[in-house]
Parts: structure tokens; sequence; C-alpha cells
């Protein structure tokens, strides 16, 4: 509404503008994979970028065909179909076959995401629900992994740990990716360096992160299995399976985290929490996984608990 003779502009709420969109947020989110997508080419060789490229383009497809279909607004050059594409892939084994991956990227796009109203109201991380979906093969997703060193196949570090054994490979293989598993969450170096530069650009905060991989760092410490060092498997446990790439770019998911600061707090310590517990009495190896999907339940509640209560009120909001 304006006024005459005034130089003024009444409008609703919300009254803040930023530079920032969600087609920004989601392009950094893919510069700051793109260390692990550069060191999953290195150990596992173009498959890694093809397996990339594919699924991207897969989740790109969908999401336009969907929106298309139900005559909706087109969101993919919001970039994150991109996203989750470049994130199905990196939970994935380097040999899993192509059919494999697209049906999960469909599954990611079309059934979690775009069937619960598109971006922001999906409940569960998307990328993850898929990963859990191709699980329905469980000798392609966890059957012959490869490994960066001969190509061979090999058991995981997570395949040891959850024998109650340290792996055979050393820590610093573990930091920089040398070893099996899915091809993008092996290497701890290059998320952390994904990680350093969301957090330098303000993408994400580090309350989630920190208190998810705290909570497992002091679990791991306190309570080691098989008689191992108490830093010793506490160091393992933190370097291996997909722990980082769980920390730093699935829980962090703005749509499927909380937004209050106690709330965020709370979220990565049930988080961590669980990874333990499914690691340790779980009849899979890891638990990343399912631990953020279980948390991604119950960011409501999450988020009501962390409301700071405001000045004036007593419990249950009625005024002093």
């Amino acid at each position: 509404m304006k006024y005459p003779n005034l130089n003024l502009t009444l409008s609703s709420s919300p009254h803040s503008h930023s530079k920032n969109s969600t087609a920004v947020i989601m392009r950094d989110v893919c510069i700051a994979l793109i260390p692990a997508l550069i060191a999953a080419i290195w150990l596992f060789g173009p498959r890694a970028l093809t397996m990339t490229v594919v699924s991207s383009a897969s989740c790109v497809v969908f999401e336009w065909a969907y929106r298309n279909l139900m005559k909706k607004d087109q969101t993919v050059s919001d970039w994150s179909a991109v996203v989750t594409g470049m994130l199905v892939a990196f939970v994935c084994p380097v040999n899993l076959p192509m059919w494999t991956l697209v049906l999960g990227d469909f599954f990611a796009i079309v059934v979690v995401k775009q069937l619960f109203g598109g971006i922001g109201m999906n409940i569960v991380n998307p990328a993850l629900a898929a990963r859990a979906f191709m699980f329905s093969w469980p000798s392609l997703m966890s059957g012959n992994w490869i490994s960066p060193l001969d190509g061979t196949t090999c058991a995981t570090p997570m395949a040891a740990l959850s024998e109650g054994t340290l792996p055979a490979e050393s820590l610093l293989d573990l930091f920089l990716g040398k070893v099996g598993g899915s091809f993008g969450e092996v290497s701890a170096l290059a998320l952390i360096l994904g990680g350093a530069y969301l957090l330098v650009r303000k993408v994400i905060s580090a309350r989630i992160p920190l208190a998810y991989l705290l909570t497992v760092a002091v679990l791991a410490f306190c309570f080691p299995v098989g008689g191992n060092a108490r830093l010793d498997w506490m160091l393992y446990q933190l370097l291996s399976g997909g722990l980082m790439l769980g920390a730093i770019f699935m829980a962090t998911d703005y749509t499927t985290s909380p937004v209050t600061h106690g709330g965020q707090i709370v979220f990565g310590i049930g988080c961590g929490v669980l990874t333990i517990a499914l690691r340790y009495f779980g009849s899979y190896v890891e638990g990343v996984s399912y631990a953020i999907l279980i948390m991604n339940c119950c960011v409501g509640f999450f988020d009501k608990i962390g409301i700071p209560k405001r000045f004036g009120l007593k419990k249950g909001g009625e005024a002093k």
C-alpha cells in the first residue's frame, strides 16, 4: 500500500533481505563436496566421477519431469536436486550398478522430496532415505567393497570395528581415504575441508557437527570394545564409515534439522548416541544413516525444547 505524497511502502513481513538464496546455498554445498569428489576420483578412478554425474543428472531429470507432469513451478534451477544427486552417489560403493543408483535417485527425488511438497517439505534427508531404500539389494550395496590401493575386494574398517578389533589400516590411511567404503565418505580430510568452506561461507553452523562428533568421541573413549586402547578406539570410530559425511553434510540439512540453537545441540547429541548404539548393538556395521534418519523424525520436538524461555514467563508459558 502506498500513501500519496509520501515515499513509504507498507508491506507484509518478512522485511529482512539477504544476498543468499537457495540456489547460492546449494551451489556452495556442491563446491564443498568437490574435495571429496576429487579424492574419490584419485582413490577409485574415473567411475566415481561418472556415478556422480549420472546421479546428479538423474535427480535433475526426475525433479523436472515430476513438476512438469504435476504442472508445478520448476525448481531445478535451485541446485537442490544436484546436491541430492551428489550425496546419493557419495554413499554408494564405486562398483554399484548404475540402474540401482538411478532407482535410488528416483526414490530420493520423487518419493521423499516431491511427494511431500518439494524442497523444504520433506521430513527426512532424501539422500539417506535413498541409501536405506537401495539396501533392498544388500549384496550390491555392501557385498563387494573395492580397495583404493589395488582395486581388489576388501573389508571396510567398520567391519573390523564391529568385531571389536582395530582395522588393519592406519589412522593416516583413514584420514586420507585409502580404505574401502562408499567412495564419497572415505576421505576424512576432504570432507573436513568441505565442512570448513561451509563454515566460512556461513552455510552451516558448527553446533550440529561438533555435538555429533564430540558425542561419538566421548562414548567411544569411555566404552572401548575388545580391550582396545581408549584413544585408538575413539579415533578409529571417528574416522571410519560415513561419520564425517553424515555429521557435516547430512545432519546439517536445513529442512530436516532443528532451527533453534538448543535443538541443534540436542539433535547432534542424539545422532551421536544412536550412531554408537547402532554400531555396537546393531546387525549392520554402520549406524550413521539410520541414526540421522531417526533423528530427522524428531526435529519438531527438538525445536520445541530448544526454544529459549522468554523473560517474565513461568514454566508453561504463563506470566509471572
